[in-house]
Order: C-alpha cells, then sequence, then structure tokens
C-alpha cells in the first residue's frame, strides 16, 4: 500500500512494497521520466529498503513559479503602496454607490418573502400581516428542483472525449471524471452546502458567484460561493471577462490573516481591525434569519483586488522602453487602514498577451439590460406585492365582518370621536332616548368580496406560470393523445425553467473548467487516492485538451417529471411498431427516469447471438427464416 499525503502539491510515494502492480509501474515511470528530463527528485531510502520520493511543488509544478507569483508588495516602497491603496479604496466606494438602485431593490424584495410577520395597528389594530407565499414558493421549488438535477449523489461531473475516441483517451476521460466527483463530493467539504445556499440566492438577486482557487492553508482546490453584495464590479461593466476591476470583499477573523502572514502570502506589517461594518442587505439578511448582533466584533475586512495597474517598478516595456500598458494584478488591500497586504501578477508565466487568470463564474438566472441578472424579486415582486396586498384585505374584511363594531346610544355627544373604531367595539353616542333597537347602529362591513378573491387567484396564477411552479399534472392527462400533443404541452409549461437550466450547465461547465485548471497546476505528475473498495489514481497530465469536463446534468432536461415523460414517450412509439426497436433499451431508459436501482437485477439482458452451423443457416435461408 502506497503511503499517501492527502495535500495535493506535497505527495510522498513509497515504492518497492506490496501494492497494486499498475500503481507501482506509473510511479516507477513517472521516477523515470522526472529523472530524464533532469529534475530534482528528493529519493530517501527507508530501513526497510523502500524508498520515499518527495515531488516539491516546485519541480511538479512549473507553471507556479514563486518568482513570478512572488508578493511585489515587499519589494516596493510605501509611500507606492499607499497612494496605490488610497486609489483602489476610492474606486471601491465609487463602484458601491453606482449599484446602490439594484441593492435597494433587492432589499425591498426580501421582504415579499413573508419570513416575518408584521403586527400591524393600521388601518386597525390586529390588521393582517400576512404575505402572500408566490415569492417563497417560486424560489423553493426552483432550489429543490436545481439542486436536485446539478448535484446528484454520485457526483456533478460527467467527460467527453475530443477529437476520435482511442482506448488512452476513453481511460484518461474515466480518471478524470472519477478524480473530479471525488474531489467535489468527498474532499471539498465546502463544495455542497455552499451549491445548495447559492442555489436558494439565484433566484433572488439574480445573480450569484463562484471563487474557484488553490487554498494555500487548506492545501487544496476551493470553490466558494460569493453572494452579488460581496463583489463589486464598475458601472461599465457588461461581464466578467471584460470588467476593468473586480473586488471581492472578505472578512476574516484576526487568527486567519496573521496565519496568511506568518505563511508569507501577505506582509507582516500591523494592521489594526476594525469594527464588523455590515452592508445594508446583510443586515436585512440578518433581520430575516432572526438575527441580531451583540457586542462589536474586531475583524478585519479584505478587499480582493482584481485590477489593471501600471505598476511603477514593474512596467510592461518594448524594445522602445516602457509602454503605458496596465498589466493584470491581484491586490489585496484592509477597509479600514487602507493598507496593502499583497500585489500578485494575474497572469501566465510566458503569456506574450498577458491575458488575466479568471477566478470567478458568474451564475445569472435571467439575463439582465447590464452586468447583474434579474431574479424573481425583480420579475414577479410586483404581482407578490398585489397578491399580498389582495390577501391582507380579504382577511381584514372577513375579521370586520365577524367581529362587528358600531355606536350604541347614549347621548348627543360621542366620546373619543377622532379614534378609529375597532373589531368588536361599541362607541358611546349621547342621543335621546327611545325604542332599545333603535340605540344600535353596524357600521356597514362587507364581506369578503368574490371578485377580490377572484383577482388574488389570477395574480398568483400569473406569477406561478411565470416561474414555472404550477404542478405539471403527467398523470391525469389524457393517455390517448398523440405524443406530438403531449411533448408540445410539457415543453410550452417549462421554457422559462429550461432556459434557466441551460444558463446554470454552462456557468457550471465553465466552473469545472476552472477546477481543472487548479488540479493541473497543483497535482503532482501522479497521484494516487483511497475510494470506497478500492485505490485511483490521476495524472497531471490528464488535464490537457484531450478530454472536456462538463455537468453531468442534461441541459435539455431540467426535472425527473420532464425525463419520465420522455421515456413514457418513447415506450409508445415503441409499442407501435416492436419490429424497429430496441425493446431492452428502451425499458431501460424508463426505469433510469424513474430512478430504480440494480435495474440489471429486475430487467433481463437479450441473450447473445450464438454462432450457427453453416450448414444449418443455408437451411433456415431457405426456409426464409430470420
Amino acid at each position: 500500500m502506497a503511503t499517501i499525503d492527502k495535500a495535493l502539491p506535497n505527495v510522498k510515494q513509497t515504492l518497492n512494497i506490496p501494492g497494486p502492480e499498475e500503481v507501482q509501474e506509473e510511479q516507477q515511470q513517472t521516477l523515470q521520466e522526472q529523472v530524464e528530463a533532469g529534475k530534482p527528485v528528493d529519493v530517501q531510502e527507508n530501513e526497510d529498503g523502500s524508498v520515499d520520493i518527495n515531488f516539491d511543488p516546485k519541480f511538479a509544478n512549473p507553471g507556479q513559479d514563486e518568482g513570478h507569483f512572488a508578493n511585489l508588495a515587499e519589494l516596493i516602497p510605501d509611500d507606492i503602496l499607499d497612494k496605490l491603496g488610497t486609489e483602489l479604496y476610492t474606486n471601491y466606494q465609487d463602484y458601491k454607490n453606482s449599484r446602490k438602485d439594484w441593492e435597494r431593490a433587492y432589499i425591498n424584495g426580501l421582504d415579499l418573502l413573508g419570513f416575518n410577520y408584521d403586527d400591524r395597528t393600521e388601518p386597525f389594530k390586529g390588521a393582517s400581516g400576512a404575505t402572500h407565499p408566490v415569492l417563497a414558493e417560486a424560489i423553493t421549488q426552483f432550489q429543490a428542483l436545481a439542486y436536485k438535477e446539478l448535484l446528484p449523489a454520485e457526483g456533478p461531473v460527467r467527460t467527453q472525449i475530443i477529437g476520435l475516441p482511442t482506448p488512452d483517451k476513453e481511460m484518461q476521460a474515466q480518471r478524470v471524471k472519477g478524480f473530479m466527483n471525488y474531489q467535489i463530493m468527498d474532499q471539498m467539504k465546502e463544495y455542497e452546502p455552499e451549491f445548495d445556499q447559492m442555489l436558494f440566492n439565484l433566484p433572488l438577486s439574480g445573480s450569484t458567484f463562484k471563487k474557484v482557487y488553490y487554498d494555500e492553508l487548506m492545501q487544496r482546490a476551493v470553490s466558494r460561493f460569493v453572494p452579488a453584495d460581496d463583489l463589486v464590479v464598475p458601472y461599465t461593466a457588461s461581464s466578467l471577462d471584460d470588467c476593468e476591476s473586480i473586488i471581492h470583499m472578505v472578512r476574516m477573523s484576526e487568527n486567519e490573516l496573521r496565519k496568511q502572514q506568518v505563511g508569507g502570502f501577505y506582509r507582516d506589517i500591523e494592521v489594526n481591525p476594525s469594527y464588523l461594518q455590515e452592508s445594508d442587505a446583510e443586515k436585512k439578511e440578518r433581520q430575516l434569519e432572526g438575527i441580531t448582533k451583540g457586542k462589536e466584533e474586531r475583524i478585519y475586512t479584505i478587499l480582493e483586488c482584481h485590477v489593471n495597474v501600471d505598476l511603477e517598478g514593474f512596467e510592461d516595456s518594448d524594445e522602445n522602453g516602457p509602454t503605458g500598458i496596465k498589466l493584470p494584478y491581484i491586490v489585496t488591500l484592509e477597509d479600514g487602514t487602507r493598507k496593502i497586504l499583497s500585489i500578485r501578477r494575474n497572469y501566465e508565466i510566458g503569456d506574450p498577451l498577458k491575458k488575466k487568470i479568471n477566478y470567478f463564474v458568474h451564475f445569472k438566472f435571467l439575463p439582465g439590460l447590464g452586468f447583474y441578472g434579474f431574479g424573481l424579486i425583480h420579475m414577479i415582486g410586483g404581482l407578490s406585492r398585489t397578491a399580498t396586498a389582495a390577501l391582507r384585505q380579504l382577511l381584514d374584511a372577513g375579521t370586520l365582518s365577524n367581529l362587528p363594531a358600531g355606536f350604541k346610544m347614549r347621548g348627543i355627544k360621542m366620546r373619543d370621536e377622532a379614534q378609529a373604531i375597532q373589531p368588536g367595539e361599541f362607541r358611546d353616542v349621547d342621543a335621546p332616548g327611545g325604542n332599545l333597537k333603535d340605540a344600535f347602529m353596524m357600521l356597514p362591513f362587507k364581506e369578503p368580496s368574490p371578485t377580490l378573491l377572484q383577482l388574488m387567484g389570477v395574480v398568483v396564477q400569473a406569477g406561478q406560470r411565470f416561474a414555472s411552479i404550477a404542478d405539471l399534472q403527467v398523470g391525469e392527462g389524457n393517455q390517448q393523445a398523440a405524443v406530438g400533443t403531449t411533448v408540445a404541452l410539457l415543453e410550452r409549461g417549462s421554457r422559462v425553467m429550461s432556459a434557466i437550466h441551460k444558463r446554470l450547465y454552462a456557468a457550471m461547465k465553465k466552473e469545472f473548467t476552472l477546477l481543472g485548471r487548479v488540479f493541473k497546476l497543483y497535482l503532482p505528475p501522479v497521484y494516487p487516492y483511497d475510494v470506497v473498495g478500492g485505490q485511483r489514481q490521476i495524472k497531471q497530465t490528464d488535464f490537457d485538451d484531450r478530454v472536456d469536463i462538463l455537468p453531468v446534468a442534461d441541459p435539455n432536461i431540467f426535472s425527473q417529471t420532464q425525463r419520465i415523460s420522455l421515456a413514457q414517450t418513447e415506450l409508445q412509439l415503441a409499442a407501435s411498431n416492436p419490429q424497429i426497436h430496441n425493446q431492452y433499451e428502451i425499458y431501460r431508459n424508463m426505469y433510469e427516469a424513474l430512478g430504480v436501482k440494480d435495474i440489471d437485477l429486475i430487467l433481463k439482458k437479450p441473450p447473445r447471438p450464438v454462432p450457427k452451423d453453416p450448414a444449418l443457416e443455408h437451411i433456415d435461408a431457405l426456409a426464409s427464416l430470420p
């Protein structure tokens, strides 16, 4: 069994001891390639005769040269750093102010979720504060549907071969698929819960982000969920690829920052932590959660700026001298003191074009008119407000009609005439005497209006239809309907959700591409890893252009209901002409759509053809037998 350090960049492999033969042969071959290439390899012989081989990161990963990606802030004078820090902080404040209207619409829309019940005193004490759940229903149904389809239990990654398939490419594709799913579902502990949280935030704000990078402290790849209010871009930005600046706001404890400083990632300078400053959106989110801030918490706010800078002392130049072209850098500064902690190049070694390395993936619910996407708050927020107003009016009308109020005779003068009459309250009125039935007058409160109830139903149906959350009654339809009619009805009721699903599919494909780049840079030449019931391995060279990494979800099918309907349609078509259909595969597709496990135990495989004697074949042919 090989001795394995789970950290990706530092892997020790112990050879010449019992273990899988293919793993040992691969390790022997890797060692030979390292030696032939003239790369230093740390070889230590153990007492039992085995050998420990340490592939150092700078040898195993030539793409991550320490000099190219070194912290340039250690080499630049403080006066230049202070000027750059002030400029970047000013830009950050300007970018935040430019999206105030977007942030205000998001904050106001959070009230439509109905997580908090309003104790209203207007128009009377005890008036209904209920919120219609049409928006909350749309968000939760989308989140449940997308989570199930995009992140199955087996893992979200599949692969496909670029070019002509060969046995070598097929084995490479299997290795990449197994390793990516192993990392995402087993090693990257944050991926699944943060992906679930992202799918809830996405239909709310319309935009969310994932940040894919290599974490120096955890020594592995990570894919973090970044809320839209934590990532700021310029007013003129239209996409992550062409915007001049991306500023990611990161909150960090004092101990975590100290770890980064001791590890050499940040400058070891004194930075005083400031008190936690929450944005208006964060305050509203905490309020909906029912959480209130207690004592003041001292914490760092780090601004990670992915910007283009003409850095003094590191200018872009040609044979004629400095060109004045700004180069991509990652500049990190602390929000309170505006002190720069690190400056690192953000382009690959040897890249003549010096294109920036992108670490962020933009997930959009609906494409907006600019950088940010539109969410359900923007699209059906007005319908949700209308449905809430109609619901409250109906409830208030029922309250007033069930608890009548009015006047009773007492004299001529009425007491407290400026105050509103509460349900069930009778106010004293001074009037001349008379019959007892004439001493009371009920206020003319009406019963809840059927017209208002019908109007609320129309509004709710419009919101549900837009959000594609109306229940698809698959089993209640006409079983004798034409196949084309069934497919057309299914497609018509799912157009919006299908388009959203394709956008998520494209964003996840980009995320997996960024993850593949991280593995390609930080993996050792051969990385063995343990799975349940066996041991596998991945090669650093497997992450090349011969294999494409894709989400396992089908971009054209977004729900099990749709999958079952299509499989049922296939079954109907095959039943009409079974001679030209493969019945085994059709029934297998139906079982897979239903999510049945161990299909091979249920479905009999067709028998393999048995070679027949040529003489018997001739006899059958003469008899016109198949």
